[in-house]
């Protein structure tokens, strides 16, 4: 049984080969996603190692009560690494998410980022726009997180009421507008006291994750880590 299903395997691969997100070049056995030298080659932030004063984090000082914060990349629209985030969201790849929470949970744990968060809560789409992808890239990241971690995802504490359209064409301000009232509580209980550890797929002046821990900190005293694929630095 074992040999027919490493032949099959091996067909598929031979049939439709397996290409790396980045630069679309064949991916060797062993390897996930991302070819072995894309992955060295990712302009990686680091923010790990100094989870608790680095741009990212200081995006959310003064707004939540916030622990550390971390990217594994710099995001760049125009950039190759770009791909990674642009095959989640929009090519229909939500294993793209799953894989990238389990490589970033597989290299920040060692350096204790992870410790003490106690559930994971990633940042919700509308129904409409979770119908439309068909699932929610942050949670799939979520998911690949907690294979790694063990730490519990809580699906049910937050949702969006609203979508009102993309940001990626709105200042700092406008996008603080654009997400001030389109998060709701839904299940408070269990959050008080506890740290939480935000997921999103990309952040850029952290408008959305702000205003979706302002809604969560409704739940009484909590403190938030805040963690993404990407981070646009301005």
């Amino acid at each position: 049984m074992r040999m027919t299903s490493s032949f099959l395997s091996r067909l598929i691969e031979l049939i439709s080969p397996r290409a790396c997100v980045i630069c679309g070049g064949r991916l060797a056995e062993g390897e996930e996603v991302l070819c072995s030298v894309c992955n060295l080659h990712l302009p990686r932030t680091g923010y790990h190692r100094c989870a608790d004063d680095n741009p990212l984090a200081q995006t959310f000082w003064g707004k939540i009560h916030i622990k550390n914060a971390a990217s594994l990349f710099f995001y760049n629209a125009h950039s190759a690494s770009s791909n990674i985030l642009y095959s989640l969201k929009y090519r229909n790849h939500p294993e793209i998410g799953t894989y990238m929470g389990r490589m970033i949970a597989r290299e920040y744990m060692s350096d204790g980022f992870f410790d003490g968060i106690d559930m994971i809560i990633y940042v919700p789409l509308a129904r409409k726009r979770q119908r439309q992808r068909g699932y929610n890239q942050s949670r799939e990241i979520a998911l690949g997180i907690n294979q790694v971690t063990g730490i519990p995802i809580n699906d049910n504490a937050i949702v969006r009421t609203s979508y009102q359209g993309s940001q990626t064409h709105l200042n700092r301000w406008g996008r603080q507008e654009n997400v001030e009232t389109v998060f709701s509580m839904k299940e408070p209980d269990g959050l008080n006291g506890k740290h939480i550890l935000i997921i999103d797929d990309v952040v850029t002046t952290g408008a959305t994750i702000a205003a979706c821990a302002k809604e969560i900190s409704k739940a009484g005293d909590v403190f938030f880590s805040v963690l993404s694929i990407g981070f646009a630095k301005s």
